[in-house]
């Protein structure tokens, strides 16, 4: 093989890897040459897997790298002054995590695998210097980091102005939406985070969760059996939730990012 087979073949190899992945739109969509491919791709660290319940960085630690789920997922959570957990966000793959620790280059909340989970690491200085030398890296980067940051902002403030049965049926639609942009059933998956937690972040009690997915399910809204979901109705949810159709304007459609 000669030096230019070998470098299309480790080129051809790096786009099948990160087709799924959360810092795919860094390089591919960008026609970057394969030089600058190579170049990218000798700072993305691949880590070594996470099992279920550890930590990828801690509350108070300093910001070093942005993070792209491979595999897996995780929750980001933070602590409150009485010792309580609060549930922040899911983060499925080909998703970003950290990017909330840009600002002041400490994260604010602590990330946990929810499952075995497999992440690429970007450092974030060693971006920033080889954005300064591929043209429209940098750009790229800005607009997938608004993006993310928006998604979460919006995921929030929507939450905290509907009802319990909104709240829910609005997570299991955005559920639905990952999923299906990773090439999955919009329809049926299995949720990779407890009861518990799912209540944690919609800021329910588990009764109130358990009286719900009871609800949902007399409704025929959906099936589950533990974390294994099925929708029966996307309709009905949608309508539950205030979601536009789609023959209506998206005015304040939410969204998560997903890259």
């Amino acid at each position: 093989m000669t030096i230019a087979d070998s470098s299309a073949f480790r080129v051809s190899n790096l786009r099948q890897a990160c087709a799924h992945c959360g810092l795919n739109q860094l390089c591919l969509p960008m026609a970057l040459s394969e030089a600058d491919m190579e170049q990218l791709d000798s700072i993305v660290e691949r880590r070594k897997p996470l099992k279920r319940g550890s930590h990828l960085y801690r509350a108070g630690d300093g910001f070093k790298a942005i993070y792209a789920v491979r595999s897996g997922s995780l929750k980001t959570f933070s602590v409150t002054e009485t010792g309580e957990e609060q549930v922040t966000g899911f983060h499925l793959p080909g998703e970003l995590i950290g990017l909330d620790a840009i600002n002041s280059w400490v994260h604010p909340c602590s990330a946990s695998a929810l499952e075995t989970t497999s992440v690429c690491a970007l450092p974030f200085e060693e971006l920033e210097q080889l954005a300064a030398h591929i043209p429209g890296l940098q750009r790229q980067l800005l607009r997938l980091m608004s993006k993310e940051i928006f998604a979460d902002q919006e995921m929030l403030f929507a939450m905290a102005r509907r009802s319990a049965e909104e709240r829910l049926a609005m997570l299991l639609l955005s559920f639905s939406d990952r999923f299906s942009r990773r090439g999955l059933s919009a329809t049926r998956f299995r949720l990779p985070m407890a009861r518990s937690d799912l209540g944690n972040y919609l800021g329910l009690a588990p009764e109130t969760m358990s009286r719900l997915f009871r609800r949902f399910s007399e409704n025929g809204w959906l099936s589950a059996d533990g974390r294994e979901i099925q929708l029966l109705d996307i309709a009905a949810l949608t309508e539950l939730s205030g979601r536009p159709t789609d023959d209506e304007p998206p005015v304040g459609k939410l969204h998560h990012s997903s890259l």
